[in-house]
């Protein structure tokens, strides 16, 4: 639904309910709403004071403000019921920027406009996914055939996006359904540590999440239910895995080789989408005797169902994001959890991890015009571009030890002060679990209640390193055996492994593992890669988000951009485009060099965002604002054409 569709009528109706529902919302982002629909800059000023960042618990505003911001909305919207007439437009110019400054707590610089003035007004974006700029030839449409391989997040992007602009396409999934990586991942606790209302697509906005931060069941759902409104089921061939994909010079096609239920078979494409991701091959340490264990032992991203930990003595290997919520979900029901961690993470809380979305606000994000995307935007900049100053080095910073620049410092004190707060002063527990490297250089968690279950009675804080395992358990370097009836490897995945295990040859019978030597992925834009024409990655190399932000925001740049290049290739009458070598090279010594001073290169800092080389791979170097500026137009002298 964009704002447009918006019918307030029914509002007159029932007042009371339009009542109780704004009681439920959140005033600043009602504020908005207002300045939005009145033009009334006043409001700005009066509110501005008592925000001091995006999120509801960031807003201060004394309880009369607040029903004053109430009651003038609700007095604006019962007028626009009784009186129909075209809604306001969001603002632009200078009250757009004050009202972005005044939603995130902080000045927002002029380059987020015109982001914003997109994703504020869905209704602009053209409904079909892209613009043509003249009628293609029926015929060469309808011969145009596109592979997209995986239909997790990144595939239903594209697909939905092909459909829309009547190319026709075939998905592969190597899984029985949709959903991706929200399909795979199905152990206790896991979900997401993004806000469902931000890790969406723009243009599926999802009014009724029961939470906040919503579990994998939820989003698996959504997923399903995106794929389903779409009819994209009819185009997709389940069960079924890419071996290879071939380009041939002659032809200027790729030939597709995959294993299906039915056995292999081969299909022919003018263009390929890769969507496969980079965190769905799981990644088991090689820890001398993991064989030889007697009990089951099973990896987090590949869970099964009928593991059941409950009343044994589990030991949990990996203390990152799938481990961080994993251990609280296992803990109460386990008789002992034994967690291995080699090096700890830094820790925030949100005050809204566990809340649940009440109904009110439902009603008002799906009947109130304007707020969802107002919504949206505070969500952005709270878990994203507003975070991205912290990731810097100052090469002048006083203490580079523990942390990189000033806000870096203050995120860091104040991680510190809450570990302080739920675990003691005098907690023992402190050493072990305060990092030594400074923020930001690994992912950030979201306390899951992980100090809280620290402290538990039947939990171990295992930090000495692993020597080898043994039928009955662990055994650390000092030789201390660690008994465990069950081992849970939260170990992460070969993320360094772009693409594997297929192989994709390009022109001239290229391997592009050969290219990458395997493990230093690199490509434009983390989208084409010389060498292989009419190939597209998303979530290809440093597309990651290491600090914060939405793999569904950078999904849908990154389709947008595809769609422009194969509406060259298409009203071009072209049968193929490569990007040119200089072109592709100066984008990633330009990442490079970017990369080399922010917080993950830093000395005291191992992630698996670098390769064993040290270059960093995986992770954007930019803004969010900056990679959409980017991939929001094509630039055909970037690429040479074939045919």
């Amino acid at each position: 639904m964009t704002d447009s569709d918006f019918d307030l009528r029914p509002l007159a109706a029932d007042p009371a309910r339009l009542r109780a529902a704004l009681d439920a919302a959140d005033p600043a982002t009602l504020m908005l709403v207002l300045v939005t629909l009145t033009g009334d800059a006043a409001w700005l000023d009066r509110a501005r004071p008592h925000i001091i960042g995006p999120s509801s618990y960031q807003e201060t505003m004394p309880e009369a403000l607040r029903a004053e911001i109430r009651a003038a909305l609700f007095d604006v919207l019962i007028d626009f019921a009784e009186n129909p007439r075209p809604l306001p437009a969001i603002p632009d110019g200078p009250l757009l920027v004050n009202m972005l400054s005044t939603a995130a707590g902080t000045p927002v610089p002029d380059d987020y406009v015109a982001m914003m003035q997109e994703d504020l007004r869905p209704a602009a974006i053209d409904p079909r996914g892209m613009v043509w700029r003249q009628l293609p030839d029926p015929a060469r449409l309808a011969a145009f055939h596109v592979v997209i391989i995986g239909a997790g997040v990144s595939g239903l992007c594209a697909a939905i996006r092909l459909q829309q602009a009547g190319i026709p396409f075939t998905i592969l999934e190597k899984n029985p359904t949709v959903g991706g990586t929200w399909f795979e991942n199905r152990y206790p606790g896991c979900g997401v540590d993004t806000p469902n209302h931000f890790y969406s697509y723009s243009f599926e906005p999802n009014h009724d999440w029961s939470h906040y931060f919503a579990k994998r069941d939820e989003l698996w759902n959504y997923l399903e239910t995106v794929a389903d409104r779409h009819d994209l089921r009819r185009r997709t061939r389940f069960g079924t895995e890419v071996a290879e994909c071939r380009f041939d010079d002659a032809s200027q096609r790729w030939t597709v080789t995959a294993r299906g239920p039915d056995g292999d078979f081969t299909l022919e494409a003018n263009a390929i989408i890769s969507a496969v991701g980079i965190l769905n091959r799981p990644k088991l340490p090689d820890i001398p005797g993991r064989e030889s264990f007697a009990g089951p032992a099973i990896h987090t991203g590949a869970w099964d169902e009928g593991f059941d930990w409950r009343g044994k003595r589990v030991a949990m290997i990996g203390t990152g994001a799938s481990g961080h919520q994993a251990g609280p979900a296992m803990q109460p029901e386990a008789a002992r959890l034994t967690i291995f961690q080699r090096s700890p993470h830094w820790v925030v809380p949100n005050p809204n991890y566990f809340g649940e979305v009440a109904d009110g606000k439902k009603w008002v994000l799906a009947h109130v015009p304007h707020y969802a995307r107002w919504y949206r935007f505070q969500l952005f900049w709270a878990f994203a571009d507003g975070l991205h100053p912290a990731l810097k080095i100052d090469p002048d910073w006083e203490d580079p030890a523990h942390s990189i620049n000033q806000q870096n410092h203050r995120h860091r004190l104040f991680m510190e002060r809450h570990m302080r707060r739920e675990l003691g002063e005098d907690s023992p527990l402190l050493a072990k679990v305060t990092p030594d490297y400074p923020p930001y250089g690994k992912r950030i968690l979201i306390d899951n209640d992980w100090f809280k279950m620290l402290q538990a009675p039947n939990v171990d804080l295992v930090t000495d390193g692993i020597d080898r395992i043994v039928p009955e358990g662990i055994v650390t370097v000092d030789g201390t055996l660690w008994p465990a009836d069950a081992i849970v490897f939260a170990t992460g995945f070969q993320a360094s492994k772009m693409l594997a295990p297929m192989r994709i040859i390009g022109s001239g019978g290229t391997d592009i593992h050969a290219v990458w030597k395997p493990d230093d992925a690199t490509a434009y834009l983390g989208t084409t890669m010389p060498g292989f024409p009419n190939f597209f990655m998303t979530m290809g190399p440093n597309t990651g988000l290491a600090h914060g932000g939405n793999v569904i925001f950078m999904t849908e740049c990154q389709v947008r951009y595809i769609l422009m290049a194969l509406r060259e290739l298409i009203e071009g009458g072209h049968d193929s485009l490569d990007v040119r070598p200089a072109v592709h090279d100066a984008y990633v010594a330009e990442v490079d060099r970017l990369h080399s001073g922010m917080v993950w290169s830093h000395g005291g800092v191992s992630n698996w965002y670098r390769n064993p080389a040290g270059r960093v791979f995986a992770v954007l170097p930019y803004r969010l604002v900056d990679y959409w500026r980017m991939t929001s137009h094509f630039e055909p002298a970037d690429y040479s054409f074939a045919g």
